[in-house]
C-alpha cells in the first residue's frame, strides 16, 4: 500500500487518506472515493487529495481483520463486525479465558500492521466481556503478512472455558465462643460467591476446629469439591485444616499464594476431588486469591502448585484495574446520560420491612426515586433489581426504565452497579449512579451532575457534597469510566475509583439531600417527623 497526492480524476476506487472538511461536513477517512465524494470534493474547490492506494496483493484492512478474527473464534467467543479495520472478540458466556501468550507475542511480530490486544490469560469474565481487539493499522495489509499471522496460531491460542455445573461441600469451623452469627454470614457470602460460577453447596457442615473433625467431615463429603473455612486462619502447612485434610488420606497441593488479599488459600485433593482451604478473607465479598483459584477450578482447568506460584504477578488485588468493554456492532455515540439505579439491596436493616415499598409522597419510594431520574435530562434509565423482586417490578410496570436483575446482587453494591452498566446497549456522553432509597433527590441534583460534566475541564467524575463536606449520590461518571465500573467488586461501589483519580473529581456543593438515604426503621420515623 502506498500513500500519493493525485488528481480527482485519478482519486476514484482509491481510499481517502485523511478526512477533507467541506464546509458544510466532511468526507471521513477511510472510504473509497466514488463520483459522489468526488463531487463533494470539487464543489469544495478540491483539485487534488492524498489517497491510500492498495498495490497487487494487499487486502483491505476489513477483510484482513475479518479473516484473522476467524481463526480466534471458538465456543463461546464471537465476533463484531469489521469496522475500520477492527474486529471486538467477546464471551457469548460467562468463564475464564486462557491465552497461549507465546503464540499472541508471534502474531504481533508478523507485521505492524497486524495487532490483537487481549485480557490477560486466565481472567474470569461475564458473558459479553470484550476479550480482545484485532486491528489492522493502515488501510490495508499485504494478504502474504495475513496469512504469515494465521501461521502463528493454534487452536488454544485464545480459549474461553465455560463454568460446568458442580456441587460443592461447605465445611465450616468454630471454637469455643465462635460467635453463631459469624458462621451464617460466612455461608451466606460464600454461597453468593460461587453462584456465578454455577456452583451450588450441596450440604453445609459446622464442626469443631480440629483436625479430627475435618477428616471425618471430608470422610462425609459426596460432591464434586470441598470447600473449608477454618474458625482461624490457616498459618502454617501442619496447622488445623490441613493436618485434618491429611488424617483423611487426602494431600496438599500448595499452601500460601503470593496474591493479597488472599495470601493463606490452601489447595489440596480428598479422593479425587479438589479441596480449597479458603483464607480469611474469604469471609468478605472482595475480590481475592481464592475466586481466582475457584473459578478455574469449576471451569475444569487444572490449578497445579505452580499455576498458583505465578499468580503473584498482578495478584495485587486491591488495586487491580481489570478491563471490559461488552459492545458489539460499530461503535455510534450517544449525546445523552444514562442513569443507573441501584434497587438491589435487601433491606437487611429495616427489621423485616421493605424500605423500598414504604411510601413517599403516595407512592413507593423505588418508584418515586425511578420517577425523579425520569423527570431529569437523563435519556435512559435503568433499574437494576434482585432476582425474583417482582413486587418491585410490578412497582415500575408503566414507567419507561429497563430492568435488569443482578444475579450477584448479594456480593454487594458493586455487583449491582456491574449488572446495570453491563446492560447499557449503547455508549452514552456519561452514566450517572443513583441509589433507590434517596427520598429528597429530585431532578435538580441529576441535572446539576450533568451541566457540570465537562471533559475539556476534566471534570469527568461529578460528586455531590452536603454543606458538611460529606459526598452522596446521585454521582455522574464520564463514558470513558464505564469499563471499570463495570469489574468494580465488592460492597464499597465506585469509591476505588474516586480514589484512584482524585484529579478527575469535581465536588459539586449541593443539600443534604445527597447523603440522605433510609436504611433503618429509625432513620425513617425521623424523616418522616420532620417531613410531616
Amino acid at each position: 500500500m502506498k500513500f500519493e497526492t493525485v488528481d480527482l480524476v485519478s482519486a476514484k476506487g482509491h481510499i481517502l487518506a485523511h478526512t477533507v472538511s467541506l464546509g458544510a461536513g466532511s468526507l471521513k477517512k477511510g472510504i473509497t472515493l466514488d463520483d459522489e465524494n468526488l463531487d463533494h470534493l470539487r464543489l469544495a474547490k478540491c483539485t487534488t487529495v492524498t489517497v491510500a492506494i492498495l498495490e497487487q496483493g494487499d487486502i483491505t484492512e476489513d477483510e484482513a481483520a475479518r479473516t484473522l478474527a476467524k481463526a480466534f473464534l471458538s465456543k463461546g467467543i464471537k465476533a463484531s463486525v469489521a469496522f475500520a479495520g477492527r474486529v471486538n472478540l467477546i464471551a457469548d458466556t460467562d468463564g475464564v479465558i486462557v491465552l497461549d501468550v507465546d503464540a499472541i507475542n508471534a502474531f504481533n511480530l508478523v507485521d505492524h500492521a497486524i495487532t490483537i490486544a487481549t485480557l490477560n490469560t486466565h481472567v474470569r469474565v461475564k458473558k459479553g466481556a470484550l476479550l480482545a481487539t484485532l486491528k489492522i493499522i493502515p488501510y490495508g495489509v499485504s494478504e502474504q503478512s495475513v496469512l504469515a499471522a494465521l501461521t502463528c496460531l493454534g487452536e488454544n491460542s485464545l480459549k474461553l472455558y465455560d463454568f460446568k455445573t458442580k456441587s460443592c461441600d461447605l465445611i465450616l469451623t468454630h471454637t469455643q465462643g465462635f460467635k453463631a452469627s459469624l458462621l451464617a454470614k460466612a455461608e451466606r457470602t460464600i454461597k453468593a460467591r460461587i453462584a456465578p460460577l454455577n456452583m451450588r453447596v450441596k450440604n453445609c457442615q459446622t464442626v469443631d476446629h480440629s483436625p479430627e473433625a475435618i477428616k471425618a467431615a471430608l470422610a462425609a463429603s459426596t460432591s464434586d469439591m470441598v470447600l473449608i473455612l477454618g474458625a482461624s486462619a490457616t498459618s502454617d502447612i501442619g496447622d488445623v485444616v490441613p493436618a485434618g485434610i491429611l488424617a483423611a488420606n487426602g494431600t496438599i497441593e500448595r499452601f500460601g499464594m503470593p496474591v493479597d488479599p488472599g495470601n493463606l488459600l490452601l489447595l489440596g485433593a480428598h479422593q479425587g476431588r479438589a479441596v480449597v482451604g479458603l483464607p480469611g478473607c474469604a469471609r468478605a465479598p472482595a475480590l481475592n486469591g481464592a475466586d481466582w483459584v475457584l473459578a478455574r477450578l469449576c471451569a475444569d482447568i487444572s490449578v497445579s502448585e505452580a499455576d498458583i506460584s505465578r499468580m503473584g504477578v498482578g495478584g495485587l488485588l486491591k488495586e487491580i484495574p481489570e478491563r471490559i468493554q461488552p459492545r458489539m456492532g460499530s461503535p455510534r455515540a450517544r449525546s445523552g446520560v444514562t442513569a443507573v439505579i441501584l434497587a438491589a439491596g435487601q433491606s437487611r436493616r429495616m427489621q423485616g420491612s421493605d424500605k423500598l415499598l414504604r411510601h413517599v409522597d403516595g407512592e413507593p419510594m423505588l418508584r418515586h426515586c425511578v420517577k425523579t431520574a425520569l423527570a431529569s435530562a437523563v435519556d435512559h434509565c435503568i433499574v437494576v433489581l434482585r432476582k425474583d423482586a417482582q413486587a418491585h417490578r410490578d412497582t415500575l410496570h408503566d414507567l419507561p426504565v429497563q430492568i435488569v436483575e443482578a444475579k450477584e446482587a448479594a456480593l454487594g453494591m458493586s455487583a449491582s452497579l456491574s449488572a446495570g452498566v453491563l446492560a447499557i446497549e449503547n455508549t452514552p456522553k456519561a452514566i450517572l449512579v443513583a441509589l433507590a432509597d434517596m427520598p429528597d433527590v429530585t431532578p435538580k441534583h441529576f441535572n446539576a451532575a450533568i451541566s457540570a460534566h465537562d471533559p475539556e475541564k476534566k471534570r469527568l467524575i461529578i460528586c455531590p457534597i452536603s454543606p458538611e463536606g460529606k459526598r452522596g449520590h446521585p454521582v455522574l461518571f464520564d463514558a470513558k469510566y464505564a469499563e471499570n465500573l463495570a469489574m468494580l467488586e465488592g460492597d464499597a461501589g465506585a469509591k476505588s475509583i474516586l480514589q484512584k483519580v482524585p484529579e478527575c473529581v469535581f465536588e459539586l456543593s449541593s443539600d443534604n439531600a445527597v447523603c440522605l438515604d433510609l436504611d433503618t426503621p429509625e432513620a425513617w420515623q425521623k424523616w418522616e417527623n420532620q417531613a410531616g
